[in-house]
């Protein structure tokens, strides 16, 4: 039951009221209570409901009346707007609403246009039929249209149609994986990677040496990329991956300009790079201690509008391929290259306009008519953003066939941030596929009491199914594109969201539910299309029916070594870990194993001031010489350590070499088909690439490697780090790489 307070101003009578609150939840899917990270019971106060209820557009003055004309609206069509089914050799079901008057006597016509331009007809007696409609034939796997009319004498037609989508029942996974094989893969930060040759900031042409290097000098099957969203770029609170501008297309930063065709016949591109200055600005941005995104993507983006003039002088064969590549990619590609004119154009005459809630009221609807005049006015601008992408997509793709030409069963592993940035492309150009007034967030738990405002809209449900969910599949192949693995970031989106009402704290937050199976089923479809693996980033309180259809579907769990604990509090034993997961040292928002030794992330709270007295301070430095000393205890329990070894290294500050070994050693035993090692815990490396909760009191999303890329591929200091990772991925059949001597 929904909580209730004891004032309304509702014109209809209480008790009716109530139940169309009910009803209306229900139908909305806000759930009425959920349990927190210590088990507490929270029940949803009535006023989050009524809020939730207004930014989906219920009249909460007049709900039985808005429920009312809701659910007339549904009831009187034919067929759902789409319907995901699985292919399962028999013929599928799906819902169907024939008004009583037809019952007797109609008919009902049905045409399904196959994707592969077939189609098959049939008609069926609506006396033969319940709620559920047979599909005519056994169509295949994939997006479908079905047409429906209703036909009685002497009543009107009725015609409907739907998108019907025909999925399999798993997520696809590679042949090396099929029958319990395993793969290992290292996980990097590619803005940090650094090189002899780089801008200041790792591109894809460092990517491809790293891949190399992986799969030669390690033996592992895949490397690990952050997100490569497009974000500005703007520091300190424009650089999260995680944050992106768009979900669709990917970052500038990371192309290699020198190696783009056209820079080798544009002399004026060549000239500028080769001036002393230039030369003097790339030097200082490679031999920076952090990345500076601002002075990287100006000098890149100067010489790409050389490059893309210099483009544009041709014809033939590679100007062809370009339009085709962009017409292929349509309005997505259309809507973002325009977003990027347009912010370019009203920033360069309004230096103090940011974001596009600033801009001139007539252009921040992507669908008013000044909108399409600009874009027709400045079609070489906007064409020179395609152009941008174009390129970006050229070089990951060779990066991916080069990954896997190498033999590596994965190659490049992606990931798909949750948020979008409210101020930021996709916001602007598809609008109504959020919803406005509330914001998505977290409740309470141990590292957020208050809970946490993430402040980016809710996605609107109902609209991505009425739109057949195209915006949602195109957000799934265009991260997956050129990569053999697609991460989910916090996978929990496809089940339920905690929603927070604009004006309410994190504390006043419900959840609110999402077509999962639907979502499941079409990211399965995607990933045999693409043919991807999937890891769902499923850590946190995790519903059982979520982990139970991410099971159903083949995703594969994901497992950090500092969080997978036994009924006693203690690490679990590496032969206690599923089969069916991706193991991982641990991610961008967590303390390096070094870090976590040393307390560094304790003392970086502490710094920036998340700890702020010091009882606190001590009982997280006991907390964690706790948690050091079960960790011993568990690798020595495992003959990881022997056991001789000093209890009393939990007071260390130092991951000794044994204890890394040791570590690493754990993580790679365990039956888990996918282990992660995140390429700060192979080099030992102190800090973390993100703080959360921070903006400019910690170097967020800007760390670079320790080590050159030159100095992994031929320089002591790595030798000992991939020796010992080598020797381990052996031991336990997870080595995919090229042959090489391991040392006794």
């Amino acid at each position: 039951m929904l909580a209730h307070e004891p004032e309304s101003n509702q014109s209809t009578a209480p008790d009716s009221y109530e139940l169309a609150l009910e009803r209306a939840a229900r139908r909305v899917r806000i759930e009425p209570e959920y349990w927190d990270i210590w088990g507490k019971h929270h029940v949803t106060p009535r006023q989050t409901t009524e809020a939730i209820l207004s930014s989906l557009r219920y009249d909460t003055d007049d709900l039985e009346q808005s429920l009312a004309e809701v659910e007339h609206a549904e009831t009187a069509t034919l067929l759902d707007p789409a319907s995901v089914v699985t292919w399962t050799g028999e013929p599928a079901l799906v819902p169907i609403r024939i008004p009583a008057s037809y019952r007797a006597g109609g008919r009902i016509q049905l045409a399904l246009y196959m994707e592969d331009g077939q189609s098959l007809h049939e008609e069926l007696a609506t006396e033969t039929l319940g709620d559920k409609l047979p599909i005519p034939g056994l169509p295949p796997l994939g997006y479908h249209d079905l047409e429906a009319v209703l036909k009685h004498s002497g009543r009107r037609e009725i015609r409907a149609s739907q998108r019907l989508i025909v999925a399999p029942a798993q997520a696809w996974v590679p042949d090396a994986l099929r029958d319990g094989g395993k793969a290992a893969g290292l996980a990097i930060s590619l803005y940090g990677v650094r090189s002899a040759r780089n801008w200041g900031a790792g591109d894809f042409t460092d990517l491809g040496h790293l891949v190399e290097w992986v799969h030669t000098h390690l033996g592992a099957g895949f490397v690990a990329l952050n997100p490569l969203h497009a974000i500005a770029n703007r520091q300190p609170y424009n650089t999260s991956p995680y944050l992106p501008l768009s979900a669709y297309y990917r970052n500038y930063l990371y192309l290699d300009v020198e190696a783009i065709r056209e820079y080798a016949t544009c002399h004026w591109a060549r000239q500028l790079v080769l001036s002393p200055a230039v030369q003097a600005e790339i030097a200082q941005l490679r031999n920076s201690e952090y990345v500076e995104y601002e002075r990287v993507a100006r000098l890149k983006l100067t010489v790409l509008r050389l490059l893309y003039r210099e483009f544009q002088t041709h014809d033939g064969i590679r100007v062809r391929e370009f339009r085709r590549w962009a017409a292929d990619q349509g309005e997505l590609l259309d809507r973002f290259a325009t977003y990027c004119a347009l912010d370019e154009v009203i920033h360069t005459h309004s230096p103090d306009t940011w974001i596009w809630p600033e801009w001139p009221e007539k252009y921040r609807d992507a669908n008013s008519p000044a909108v399409r005049q600009f874009g027709k006015s400045h079609q070489r601008l906007v064409d020179f953003y395609k152009y941008v992408q174009w390129q970006i997509d050229i070089q990951l793709g060779e990066v991916q066939r080069q990954a896997l030409e190498l033999g590596m069963p994965v190659g490049l592993y992606h990931d798909l941030a949750l948020a979008t940035d409210s101020c930021g492309a996709d916001l602007w150009a598809y609008r109504p596929f959020f919803v406005d007034g509330c914001r998505v967030g977290a409740p309470p738990d141990d590292f957020a009491p208050d809970g946490q405002d993430w402040a980016f809209p809710p996605p609107n449900t109902e609209a991505h199914r009425a739109d057949g969910y195209r915006l949602y599949i195109a957000t799934i192949r265009q991260n997956s594109r050129h990569g053999g693995a697609l991460r989910i970031d916090h996978v929990m989106r496809f089940y339920r969201l905690f929603w927070i009402p604009d004006g309410m704290t994190a504390r006043d937050g419900t959840y609110v539910r999402d077509r999962f199976e639907d979502l499941l089923g079409i990211l399965a479809l995607e990933s045999h299309r693409g043919r991807f693996l999937v890891v769902g980033e499923d850590l946190g309180t995790v519903p059982p029916e979520m982990r139970a259809a991410m099971d159903r579907y083949g995703l594969f769990s994901y497992r950090l070594f500092y969080f997978e604990k036994d009924g006693a509090g203690s690490p679990r034993r590496a032969d206690a870990y599923p089969a069916h997961a991706l193991v991982s040292s641990t991610t961008h928002d967590l303390p390096t194993l070094s870090g976590f030794w040393a307390g560094r992330d304790i003392e970086l709270r502490r710094e920036a001031g998340f700890i702020r007295d010091d009882a606190a301070y001590r009982r997280q430095i006991e907390q964690r010489k706790d948690d050091k000393r079960r960790m011993l205890e568990t690798l020595i329990g495992e003959g990881l350590l022997p056991p001789e070894f000093p209890r009393d290294a939990a007071e260390w500050t130092e991951l000794t070499g044994e204890l890394h070994n040791a570590i690493i050693g754990h993580l790679v035993m365990t039956p888990s088909q996918l282990m992660l090692l995140n390429q700060e815990d192979l080099t030992k490396e102190l800090d973390q690439q993100n703080l959360p909760g921070t903006t400019s009191e910690y170097p967020n999303w800007r760390r670079k490697m320790r080590l050159t890329l030159e100095e992994l591929q031929s320089g002591p200091a790595a030798a000992g780090f991939c020796e010992m990772f080598r020797n381990w991925l052996r031991r336990e059949n997870r080595l995919t790489g090229g042959p090489a001597v391991v040392r006794t």
